[in-house]
């Protein structure tokens, strides 16, 4: 919880109390319950086409949302940018759905301990550039190696780095580290004049080396390769199906 205080409350200065404030705020007698979520979301790509890296992308994400629920009625209001300045306005949005009316008790934040999935990584960190790019060329290698009729190789590498905290007027205060990483890869396979694809790919909750430095995951890069190459190969031995009513 330190950690994603210091990164999503620290850079402006808010603090537990003046989320509880926020909370109090909402809170009115036709008000049922509310929340307010922070979110800072990282995201980069890498695209190999034709044994070379086609295409990079890297951005980032931050806001803070308020929901305000009563009764069926739920208000939304959101701040791309995560100050104090940006929750109030969020909240007087979101409060908007209910009249004006007297407030209602606010009970006090409890910070959750819960038991963990997965480490809180940064995939986007756990690796160079460089090795992220030999990770693809080396499954473009053995792809064409494998199977002369693969005439085309698409291979990607995404990564998110997520960090969220989420407060709510039944006392809740949690927070999350969410790492993700993806494997994709797409072939294009031709016999005479057919040509066809087939693609495979996955990924989890953890960093990129998962797919580097754990024999596990060198398997499971390679098993996403083989994967597309039998689909391609398939579909290229297959017929249509017959039309009409089938006896």
């Amino acid at each position: 919880m330190e950690r994603i205080e210091d990164a999503l409350l620290g850079p402006t200065g808010l603090s537990e109390q003046d989320i509880e404030a926020t909370l109090a705020s909402i809170a009115t007698r036709q008000i049922d319950y509310a929340d307010i979520y922070f979110q800072s979301s990282w995201h980069e790509s890498l695209v190999l086409e034709d044994s070379i890296i086609k295409d990079g992308s890297f951005n980032i994400d931050r806001g803070v949302g308020v929901r305000a629920v009563t009764g069926e009625k739920t208000g939304f209001a959101y701040s791309d940018q995560i100050t104090l300045d940006g929750l109030k306005q969020s909240a007087v949005a979101a409060r908007g759905i209910a009249q004006q009316g007297q407030s209602a008790q606010v009970k006090a934040l409890i910070r959750s301990d819960n038991q963990a999935y997965y480490a809180a990584v940064n995939p986007l960190e756990s690796w160079e550039k460089q090795q992220k790019t030999e990770l693809l060329k080396q499954l473009d290698a053995y792809i064409r190696t494998k199977e002369p009729l693969v005439k085309e190789v698409s291979v990607s590498l995404s990564g998110v780095y997520e960090q969220m905290l989420v407060a709510a007027t039944d006392g809740t205060f949690a927070g999350d580290v969410r790492p993700l990483v993806r494997l994709s890869i797409s072939v294009l396979a031709q016999k005479g004049e057919r040509r066809e694809r087939g693609s495979a790919g996955g990924g989890g909750r953890y960093g990129y080396d998962f797919f580097l430095s754990t024999e596990e995951g060198q398997q499971v890069a390679y098993n996403y390769a083989d994967e597309a190459i039998r689909q391609a190969l398939v579909n290229l031995e297959a017929i249509d199906a017959p039309a009409g009513m089938m006896l």
